[in-house]
């Protein structure tokens, strides 16, 4: 079987300094709040180049408390409207709704799969406070487009860039490119934890605090709460695992974009669609989507033939039973990714001769 993403090989690589940080920690009795936290934000804060990192327990609440922040700071209200891309994970839409933010959806370009710049301005309103951006399946969603329309308009531009470490435009990575961004070390991520863990990443000194202090029970110091906040915190030994990992990240980041090179020339299977790329250093591939008309033919296919894939995502957020008011909403572009997309294997442990054999196999595929 050639897996979708073998967890143990890439944990194997570097299994000694992870082994030697994890001991570390267990050995110290500290094991929240301490040395390994504030050496992995000073490390993750100047790698994504932005003045503050700040862990949390998921990428999940990196975007909750980026919204509830701006909200104890008065720059928005419930109420208040966020543009987010309508092809995206279900995360980027909870956290405006869980702060009482109202999403509205822009569909993709069908290129790229992020947001389409040229349908954002028709979507803003005078309850406009902030467009989030999503850099989905590791490709940089960036645009001078955006950054044009957000200063012309007074909105804030949040990163999702739970999907994108190390992934760079212009030279600077994501994650620096906006007023703030979220960031998941979920384990399968390309850079991941070895259980769950969240960052946020920012310049502004006083959304770092605030966010600090609302994911720590809303406490500013020891035993005063000035928020009603809640417990999310990113433990020791994640952060000793991630700051071992970060170490790595371009490395591994480069091997993907191996891998992608390899799918791209190889696969010919005019059925296939392969990925757009504009710029090698705009995307660090967490996923290699594919699409074709007959998706779920093609997936078993693979499985019958021993390749593990995965599909990124088979119902969009506006059919989800959770956003039942939208499922109504008609997004054909959207519709059409989340019909047609499969995401073949791409990790920095899966070997040339099982790319080859991926390439092979959709190749000989006939539909």
């Amino acid at each position: 079987m050639i897996k979708f993403l073998d967890l143990e090989k890439v944990t194997a690589k570097y299994s000694a300094e992870i082994n030697e940080a994890v001991s570390r920690v267990v050995n110290s009795g500290w094991y929240l709040q301490g040395k390994e936290n504030e050496k992995f934000e000073t490390a993750y804060a100047e790698y994504i180049g932005t003045i503050y990192a700040v862990g949390c327990a998921n990428g999940l609440d990196a975007l909750i408390w980026i919204f509830r922040a701006y909200i104890e700071m008065g720059v928005m209200k419930p109420g208040d409207e966020v543009i987010v891309p309508a092809t995206t994970y279900i995360a980027s839409l909870l956290a405006i709704s869980e702060n009482g933010l109202v999403p509205v959806l822009v569909e993709p370009d069908i290129n790229t799969y992020q947001i389409d710049p040229d349908r954002i301005e028709a979507a803003i309103t005078p309850r406009t406070k902030a467009i989030l951006i999503v850099h989905l399946y590791g490709q940089c969603a960036y645009t001078d487009r955006i950054g044009e329309l957000c200063g012309k308009y007074n909105l804030k531009l949040v990163e999702d860039n739970a999907q994108a470490h190390g992934c760079r435009f212009n030279g600077k990575c994501t994650g620096s490119l906006g007023d703030a961004a979220g960031h998941s070390f979920y384990p399968g991520k390309n850079l991941g934890a070895l259980g769950d863990g969240g960052a946020v990443t920012t310049d502004d000194e006083e959304l770092a605090r605030t966010i600090r202090a609302v994911a720590n029970y809303g406490s500013t110091r020891k035993y005063v709460f000035r928020y009603i906040g809640r417990n999310s915190r990113l433990d020791e030994i994640q952060a000793a695992v991630l700051d071992v990992k970060l170490r790595h990240l371009d490395a591994d980041n480069a091997r993907r974009k191996d891998v992608a090179r390899m799918y791209i020339n190889g696969i010919n299977n005019p059925s296939v669609v392969v990925p757009y790329v504009r710029d090698w250093d705009s995307n660090v591939f967490h996923i290699f989507p594919v699409r074709t008309e007959r998706r779920d033919e093609l997936q078993k296919y693979l499985t019958d033939n021993g390749v593990q894939t995965i599909i990124h995502y088979p119902i969009p957020p506006h059919k989800q039973e959770c956003y039942k008011d939208w499922n109504s909403w008609s997004f054909p572009i959207t519709e059409k990714i989340h019909a047609e997309e499969l995401s073949l294997p791409v990790s920095p442990v899966i070997t040339d001769e099982e790319v080859n054999e991926v390439i092979r196999l959709i190749n000989k595929w006939q539909v």
